[in-house]
């Protein structure tokens, strides 16, 4: 830990430049366990993630107090509230207590040393890295990405289906699956073949299994396994993973991914095989949203064979009906026509 107990959550207002010659933008800046978090005023979207260590006061002793990232960073930081300059100095002036000094013995030197690259070692593990940085994005962010990645989906398998009605039919089905909510629902002309899940609650569907069935039970079904998949494996940690530790980095000290990070996923997304999903898990999930399971199982299966357990454990063999239908008959219908052509 690097800040202090009683500086935790400390935020105040301030004047961030991206870099030399940027525009000036009022920003919300907060004192992390080892980073200044600097994030937009308005969206509180994150901007900037500093390293306290590396933080350097531009003019000491003035006010506004003027801070750096660094040695040749061309942004800056200005700050006038009292609190926070206090608590940035009181850190600095336990960090550089804590630096190494000459005239200790040699041996101490060196096990520090090791101790430190040790330490950074273990943190900087792509899988750490990955992990850290997945666990550390807000809601807004993922979501932000998701998008990011849907405009990926749209250059391999077209623009998604959109309409008036159609849309308000997605979004009762959201509802009637997941609650109310952040969950969204988008429908494919090309490209998916059947249904894949994108960071920030973000389900795609492929026109198919709504246009060629005769319940909205089927697409439901397939929505209903996408979730419990993205649950099982968080979807940005398979993004990562995929883009790289330069734009994992990238995305934990700015907020941002770089411009291209995205092009090319689509394909990965839309050729890896679907993952397993656990039936008993899946029958719960069809019962809270009463949804009937059959006519899911035999569109993965019109043996029956394979998903057996989903036929015999429906919670609703004969299908929800009147107030508890997956759709009202006219949302149905307009969902079916999203696509028109």
């Amino acid at each position: 830990m690097t800040a202090l107990t009683e500086y935790q959550r400390l935020e105040c207002p301030g004047i961030w430049r991206e870099a030399a010659g940027a525009q000036r933008r009022e920003v919300i800046v907060a004192l992390g366990d080892a980073t200044v978090v600097i994030s937009d005023s308005r969206s509180e979207r994150a901007l900037a993630h500093w390293s306290l260590p590396a933080v350097l006061r531009l003019n000491a002793g003035e006010i506004p107090a003027l801070y750096a990232p660094g040695d040749e960073a061309g942004e800056t930081l200005e700050i006038d509230e009292p609190a926070m300059v206090a608590a940035l100095e009181k850190v600095h002036s336990i960090i550089e207590a804590r630096r190494p000094h000459p005239g200790r013995l040699r041996m101490t030197v060196l096990g520090s040393i090791l101790a430190g690259v040790t330490a950074l070692g273990v943190f900087w593990l792509p899988g750490a890295l990955v992990g850290h940085t997945a666990s550390a994005l807000p809601f807004a962010k993922r979501q932000e990405i998701g998008v990011g990645l849907l405009t990926d989906l749209a250059r391999v398998g077209g623009a998604s289906c959109a309409s008036r009605l159609g849309d308000s039919a997605l979004s009762q089905l959201a509802t009637k699956l997941f609650g109310t909510g952040a969950t969204q629902i988008f429908v494919m002309r090309d490209g998916v073949a059947d249904a894949v899940h994108l960071p920030g609650q973000i389900l795609v569907l492929n026109r198919a299994l709504i246009e060629d069935q005769d319940t909205p039970e089927v697409a439901a079904g397939y929505l209903l396994a996408e979730r419990l998949r993205a649950e099982d494996s968080d979807p940005m940690v398979q993004l990562l993973q995929w883009a790289g530790l330069r734009a994992t980095f990238r995305l934990l000290t700015t907020g941002n991914l770089p411009e291209d990070a995205l092009t090319g996923y689509a394909e990965v997304l839309l050729t890896t095989p679907d993952a397993p999903v656990d039936e008993a898990a899946l029958l719960s999930r069809f019962a809270a949203a009463g949804v009937g399971s059959t006519a899911y199982a035999y569109a993965v299966d019109p043996s029956g064979e394979t998903v057996l357990p989903l036929i015999e454990g429906d919670p609703h063999p004969g299908g929800a009906t009147g107030r508890g239908a997956v759709l009202p008959d006219e949302a149905w219908v307009a969902l079916q026509g999203i696509c028109g052509d």
